[in-house]
């Protein structure tokens, strides 16, 4: 960290942000976006997603081994593109992001299980107009570990919003990924400071309470 950085952080600190929110309760994962168009760079991918997938893997087999309820999340648009909206506006190629768009598909090493939750969405949020906060709910989950992409967009929207959820947002810092570098950085620090715990997946393991 540099030296900014370290000025930064104590100023934060002294003014009372940054405290730990620690993991208690049922664990739940959510896996954002982690699909085939956010893997490939010439598509919306580039950075470090690729590295983030592959960590991404050893979180989900702990997470299978533990029993945690897993979601994964899609950005899904309607053929005609009639559910376009003001991301979309923003963002005009993510409506090519259809259901049946190899694009769309949640890459091949992270495929879903049975009983793990699909999540199509079409706003950053994963949470936002999803029935995703009252399946974690229902499966008693308080704690909601987060892997995934863009850091900058979907994860923290997603983020953000499962701490107004009343959830425990943990972060894993090298199961999240960006196409840039500083945006993700940037978001992890602010994450950290005001939304959730931020640790890499070395760190989680060895916080996870025996289950």
């Amino acid at each position: 960290m540099t030296l900014e950085g370290m000025r930064d952080e104590a100023r934060y600190r002294k003014q009372g942000f940054g405290n730990e929110i620690g993991i208690t309760g049922g664990i739940g994962l959510l896996i954002v976006d982690f699909v085939n168009g956010f893997a490939d760079p010439e598509a919306f991918g580039g950075g470090n997603i690729p590295e983030a997938i592959e960590r991404t893997r050893a979180l989900l087999a702990v997470a299978r081994e533990h029993g945690w309820k897993v979601a994964h999340t899609r950005i899904v648009f309607a053929d005609d593109g009639a559910d376009g909206n003001i991301f979309s506006l923003k963002v005009p190629s993510m409506l090519g992001l259809t259901e049946d768009n190899p694009a769309s598909a949640i890459v091949p090493e992270l495929a879903p299980e049975a009983g793990e939750y699909v999540v199509r969405k079409t706003v950053p949020s994963a949470f936002s107009g999803t029935p995703l906060a009252a399946w974690f709910v229902t499966h008693g989950v308080q704690t909601v570990i987060v892997a995934g992409c863009v850091t900058s967009g979907c994860v923290r929207a997603s983020v953000l919003d499962a701490m107004q959820a009343g959830f425990r947002p943990v972060v894993i810092s090298d199961c999240v990924g960006d196409r840039a570098i500083g945006p993700h950085e940037a978001n992890l620090f602010d994450m950290a400071q005001k939304c959730g715990d931020v640790m890499d997946l070395d760190t989680l393991l060895s916080r996870i309470p025996n289950q």
